[in-house]
This record gives C-alpha cells, structure tokens and sequence, in this order.
C-alpha cells in the first residue's frame, strides 16, 4: 500500500469498477473513495459537483472515460460528454477547491504514423472519435484548471476487468490456435503500474508543495515496446508455467482483423518526461505481464 500523506480527506478517483480505479484502491486503501454510475455520471452534469461537495477530496483523479473506441464512431455526443465535457467540468471544479486533479487520456490523441516514439510536444492527429473527444479533452481540462495533470497512457491491462492479456489467456484456455494483430505496435501498461504512479505524484506534491513545473501533461505507459501479438505470446508463455496449453499462435495484419475505428499502427510513447520532472520509472511491460499473470492464477487457484 502506497503511503501517500497525512491529510485523511478522501481521494476521488472517477470511473467505479474500472482497471485504474481498481488498482488505486488496492493500492491506496481506504483514502480512495471510487464513485461512478449512478451516483457520478458525465451524461447528467449535475452529479459530479454533487458527488465532489458530499466527499470533500483532497484531490481528484480522472479514470472516467468512454473507451468503447468502435462505439464511439456511433454514439458520438456520448464520447463527447464523457471524454471532453465532463472532465473539463471536473478540472473546473478542482481549480475553484484549489486541490490536485489528475486526468487520465490516451495514445489514440495520435495517428500513429510518426513512426518512432511519440513525446509530450508532438502535435496531436487523432483519426477517431474517440482519440478526437480525448484530445479535446485535454485542451478543456487545461484551460479549465492550468495546474491538472494530464497522463496518456496506452494498452492498459491487469489481473481484473476486461483486458487484453486476461482476454488472450481464456481464450487460450479453450483454444488450440489464435489469430492476433502482428502489426499495430505500443506500450503496454498495466494499471497497478499507473495507478503506483499516480499516488506518487500526489505524494510528491503534498510533501514538497506545488510546483508550477508539475502542470501539464506526460506519457505514463510501461516501458518497451510490443506488437498485439507479441504481448499475446509473451501472455500465454507465463501462463503456461501454470500448465495451461500454450496455443499456437499466428500474426495477422490490420485489414485482416477490420475494427469501425482505426487503429494508430504505432502509438509508441517517450516516458521521460515523466522520469525527468517526478522521478517516475514505469517498469518494463515484461516483468509487469508476468506478475499480473502470476496473480490470474493465484485468483483462480484461491
């Protein structure tokens, strides 16, 4: 458990049961308080300076977000409320309280075609709805609060909810050979990874106070870099310590797996940012997935 302060107020972490907000409460015990629908909702702005007023946080942090990246293309004013209305209400509310906000944002702010590792002061290009309600997202959170921390991260994955790497080892589970994207590459990150970085960065601010240098945003995903089907093999290789089959397993290409939305081909982020200004070392994705996987089967076996 992460030692964060002294200061008893709740931390407010958005976005209920999902990986992020999981993982920081495992991580931050009973200081995190997790809300989410009903009780918190983007779609009904009313509920957010509700639910902030009735916990009275020391700070915020963003988890809330609509992910569901094909559905978006669809449902676009609901991306839009949840992805760059809300959070700008939110960061709003933080400024005008004067405590920490932290914002969570993603890859798909990116093309993808830059063809190395993308930095903090690359011009965004999104090429979907999703990436596009997200980088508007992040321009409203900062005009509404210039003190909020922006982290883009990517991939995210852990031992609960529904993740990549949990999906690639049930499905491995009950078949002899899988199909998985060889060509679309990133940086996988698992959420407990995210959230330790999170909580140390609030450590950090109240232990030394505000400095101006902390605003703005940063690239906060696991170190190294993978293709989908890497991942998947590297996945199953740690699950097959525990006997399960190891599958065969083939490399696709994009078109041969066609999505409603597109997919940034490389979406690869630089983490030094983030390592010059708070000292943050995000771990290696390898040894990340392998404990994650080791605590799959440790779930399973109790």
């Amino acid at each position: 458990m992460v030692k964060i302060d002294s200061d008893r107020r709740p931390i407010l972490v958005t976005g209920g049961n999902g990986q992020l907000a999981t993982s920081l409460s495992n991580l931050g015990g009973e200081r995190v308080c997790r809300v989410g629908r009903p009780e918190f909702d983007f779609d009904r702005p009313e509920t957010i300076k509700t639910v902030v007023e009735s916990h009275n946080p020391s700070a915020i942090i963003n988890a809330a977000a609509w992910t569901a990246v094909d559905l978006a293309e669809k449902e676009i004013a609901c991306a839009d409320a949840a992805n760059r209305d809300g959070p700008a209400v939110l960061a709003a509310i933080c400024a005008e309280r004067n405590i920490p906000f932290i914002h969570i944002s993603t890859d798909y702010v990116f093309s993808g075609e830059k063809g190395s590792p993308y930095t903090e002061t690359d011009t965004v290009s999104p090429e979907t709805v999703y990436g596009r309600t997200k980088a508007e997202g992040e321009q409203r959170v900062i005009k509404a609060d210039p003190k909020a921390i922006i982290l883009r991260t990517s991939w995210v994955y852990s031992a609960h909810g529904k993740n990549f790497v949990r999906t690639m080892i049930n499905a491995g589970a009950k078949n002899p050979a899988l199909k998985v994207v060889g060509d679309q590459c990133g940086n996988p990150t698992c959420s407990d990874d995210l959230a330790e970085a999170i909580l140390a960065i609030l450590a950090m601010i109240w232990r030394d106070g505000w400095k101006d240098e902390y605003a703005g945003i940063y690239h906060a995903c696991g170190t190294g870099e993978a293709t989908w089907h890497e991942l998947a093999v590297f996945a199953l290789e740690c699950a097959s310590k525990y006997g399960q089959p190891m599958p065969e397993i083939t490399a696709i290409h994009t078109e041969d797996w066609p999505t409603p939305a597109k997919r940034p081909p490389d979406s690869r982020m630089d983490n030094r940012k983030l390592a010059r200004i708070f000292g943050i070392h995000m771990p290696d994705w390898h040894d990340s997935v392998s404990a994650t996987v080791d605590t799959i089967f440790a779930n399973k076996a109790s």
